[in-house]
């Protein structure tokens, strides 16, 4: 008689050819039904998993984590071999498909809390401090300026209290390499685009660039009526050049 603890179900992990092999599959797949999945890319094969700054910051952030230490090695390996076959960002969540073992991906779902007013108000005071801050973030760059904002203790990049996340695998552990792998995904998303960012954490980058332009206007405003000792008045400028 068959004993319900009485499983010897051997689980082997698939090499990087399969994987990639059934990644591909899936996206054939998803296309022949008329679904629009946007897979993750990664750059490098070896060293950092990102290429720009702020890429590689998400991802030295995440391994500062010890809760995560063990998976992400293989969320690694996993996102090299284009697992991510989709990941979508949204305010406050990511949407993902990871492919597995299984023919069918995994399907995973990360929520990060909303940066605080606190915060907010804080890169916006960065911001508006600096024209040339203002003038990157008009023209839709991100002003590397301000990295120490993300990277200082208690900066902006968030904290594991922060993220939840689960993902359709049968694996038990708080992070899978499934997860690992999208949050490395993260990381190559804001290589492409630093904006991401203030997607993720809840905040409108329209809103937050005309706010920054509105303190910026006031604080214009503020001192235009205090005298600065770089201007030169009317009699000094005579007796400077012997103007009569």
């Amino acid at each position: 008689m068959a004993r319900y603890w009485d499983d010897d179900t051997v689980y082997t992990q698939p090499s990087a050819a399969e994987l990639r092999r059934k990644a591909k599959e899936s996206l054939q797949m998803a296309r022949s039904r008329g679904r629009k999945y946007e897979p993750i890319v990664a750059r490098t094969r070896r060293g950092e998993v990102c290429t720009s700054w702020w890429g590689q910051a998400w991802c030295r952030n995440l391994e500062k984590y010890a809760d995560y230490a063990s998976r992400l090695d293989r969320g690694r390996g996993y996102v090299r071999s284009g697992t991510v076959v989709d990941l979508k960002i949204h305010d406050g969540r990511v949407l993902a498909k990871v492919q597995g073992r299984r023919k069918t991906p995994y399907n995973v779902e990360i929520k990060i809390g909303r940066l605080s007013e606190e915060s907010v108000q804080c890169i916006v005071s960065r911001c508006s401090a600096r024209i040339d801050s203002m003038e990157k973030l008009v023209s839709g760059e991100f002003p590397e300026e301000l990295k120490d904002i993300f990277t200082l203790e208690g900066g902006l990049f968030p904290t594991p209290r922060e993220i939840s996340f689960s993902c359709s695998c049968p694996d038990w552990a708080v992070m899978c390499k499934h997860v690992a792998a999208v949050m490395y995904g993260i990381g190559i998303r804001f290589d492409e685009n630093p904006f991401y960012f203030f997607r993720l954490r809840g905040i409108d980058v329209d809103r937050f660039i005309n706010v920054a332009l509105e303190s910026k206007v006031e604080q214009m405003l503020k001192n235009a009526d205090i005298k600065s000792d770089r201007i030169i008045d009317g009699d000094s400028l005579s007796e400077l050049f012997g103007v009569i």
